[in-house]
């Protein structure tokens, strides 16, 4: 797939899951795409939890969803500390709001229900939140990728090669 052209943009902050940052990252780059860091400052160094860095490309504030032709949510502890950035969220309705791919993996689901993205999708996420998922209005399934319009959402990093297949192939 020959992804030329497009711009995927994936949310940084401290305590990202590792894996699930950079696969999606590396895999997009290798299909052709444009892939944007986006932090709370740009420049910033994020740490994953198990120590590996990422430095923002662009900060939520100076990056807008006309720009981007997806955005990656990645999981970990960061979605908790992402939820509490109000640009991080205005930029993950924006997208949602013009019907571009927002792909959100494992606890990622928390940023989807602070922008009120998930109510009335069928969606999946890490089992441990499953209940605020339902609560925020989504229908919860247990699947390795689940695809609802614009919505793509995974389990777990052991869902990773489905997860970013899904998302190749809603760019392509």
């Amino acid at each position: 797939m020959n992804l030329q052209g497009r711009t995927v943009g994936i949310l940084v902050e401290d305590q990202y899951e590792d894996i699930e940052l950079w696969y999606p990252h590396l895999r997009l780059r290798e299909a052709g795409a444009e892939v944007v860091v986006i932090g709370k400052e740009k420049g910033k160094r994020y740490t994953g939890k198990r120590g590996y860095p990422m430095t923002a490309d662009a900060s939520a504030d100076e990056t807008s969803a006309d720009d981007l032709s997806a955005l990656i949510i990645p999981g970990g502890y960061a979605p908790d500390r992402m939820r509490v950035h109000e640009d991080l969220i205005d930029l993950v309705r924006d997208v949602n709001a013009q019907g571009k791919i927002v792909a959100m993996i494992c606890h990622a689901g928390w940023v989807g229900i602070s922008a009120g993205i998930v109510e009335g999708k069928r969606a999946t996420s890490v089992r441990s939140i499953r209940d605020d998922m339902v609560n925020a209005g989504a229908e919860w399934v247990d699947e390795e990728v689940v695809v609802d319009g614009n919505l793509i959402t995974s389990r777990t990093p052991g869902d990773l090669p489905a997860f970013c297949r899904a998302i190749v192939d809603a760019l392509a």
